[in-house]
């Protein structure tokens, strides 16, 4: 199976993730998309990050109901840091039946170079670049890459947060199942 993997904190997961994984398997030919909760992103160091099992449980009620996707905790089996190299390495060792691409915004394909061992990420893996506003896509480095033109919705975790923290309404931005549970648990109150 054609299995793209959309890396990150999701931190929460939000509407436009989900958009953007149904425009992925619309789009291409990859048939699911697996949401690879990290628990730790070397390059980012956040005192808001929730429990990574709890970041995980939200993406599987976002989730629940689309046989496309499906939420990973492959990386908690992992060192911390979390390096993308070993996750798929980790994933090609114990799924060898399926084929794995990578799915990107352009800002984290700019920086690609930066990633330990990039070199075989982009040797081994196709990546599909969703465009984020301000950021091009460059491929001065041989990537095999496929550019969507997913429809993107200036949505961002951080701003979410924001928004819980002042006790703002985050409706429509986030899945209702997991804005219940948010308001629910009072996640990111404090």
């Amino acid at each position: 199976m054609q299995i793209g993997l959309y890396f990150g904190s999701f931190n929460p997961v939000h509407t436009g993730h989900l958009i953007i994984a149904s425009s992925v398997v619309n789009e291409t030919d990859l048939e699911r998309v697996w949401f690879v909760v990290s628990p730790q992103n070397p390059f980012k160091n956040d005192h808001t990050l929730l429990r990574a099992r709890t970041r995980l449980a939200l993406v599987k009620k976002s989730i629940k109901t689309d046989d496309r996707f499906f939420a990973s905790d492959v990386e908690f089996h992992l060192s911390k840091p979390s390096y993308t190299i070993h996750t798929l390495r980790r994933l090609k060792s114990i799924h060898p039946e399926h084929s794995f691409s990578i799915i990107m915004g352009s800002d984290s394909f700019q920086a690609i170079d930066k990633w330990k061992d990039f070199e075989s990420i982009i040797g081994e893996y196709k990546i599909f670049i969703f465009r984020r506003q301000g950021f091009e896509v460059y491929n001065n480095i041989g990537a095999d890459i496929e550019i969507l033109d997913a429809p993107v919705i200036d949505i961002s975790s951080t701003e979410i947060r924001e928004l819980i923290k002042k006790g703002k309404s985050v409706r429509y931005l986030v899945p209702e199942k997991v804005r219940n549970e948010i308001e629910k648990k009072e996640y990111y109150k404090k």
